[in-house]
């Protein structure tokens, strides 16, 4: 499939709800796009070019996907690679050692943590989450992995929010977005 099946996929299926969950705010409902099969393939396929190379061989070992989206739409794009599948989760919801960072978001903050054996020192590692806003998520996640000794091949989001400043937070990471709201698509996978 196609990125141009995944955008089209999205635009079909996503739905905007206005004002959730606050005024003047409105939500992306990916559930349409979840609940469509071949929705649901056709991003899922676009996610994972990202973690391929210019021939279509995977380039990564692992898939991370970042709670909560990012598990279920990171674990069908491990399989799809033929890639491990890691959590990373909110603070206190993993049960063994674990290596965490915090980060600030719009109204407080938040922290991430992610099992210090979970990604070996060497791998090549692609992050997968439903959207990117601000990044700081996506930031942590990268650093995260990057205690782990892991390389960051690039984030993979179905939508980005083009106007929050995502990019400048994670800087030089290659990111593909199957929709960019508020601005045209982007891609600069690896």
């Amino acid at each position: 499939m196609s990125l141009a099946g995944a955008r089209e996929a999205l635009d079909r299926l996503v739905r905007d709800v206005p004002d959730y969950p606050e005024p003047g705010v409105v939500f992306k409902d990916i559930t349409p796009l979840l609940a469509d099969h071949a929705g649901l393939a056709a991003v899922v396929a676009g996610l994972a070019e990202a973690g391929r190379d210019e021939a279509g061989r995977p380039v990564v070992d692992v898939v991370v996907g970042m709670e909560a989206r990012g598990f279920i739409l990171g674990a069908p794009v491990a399989l799809a690679l033929g890639a491990g599948f890691v959590p990373v989760r909110k603070a206190g919801k993993l049960p063994r050692e674990t290596h965490a960072v915090s980060y600030d978001l719009e109204y407080g903050s938040a922290t991430l943590e992610m099992h210090t054996d979970a990604v070996r020192a060497g791998s090549r590692v692609l992050l997968v989450d439903d959207v990117l806003a601000t990044g700081g998520t996506a930031r942590a996640t990268v650093d995260l992995v990057e205690r782990c000794g892991a390389e960051v091949v690039g984030v993979a989001v179905l939508m980005d929010l083009a106007f929050l400043p995502w990019r400048e937070t994670l800087g030089e990471v290659a990111v593909t977005t199957l929709m960019s709201v508020g601005a045209e698509p982007s891609l600069d996978a690896p």
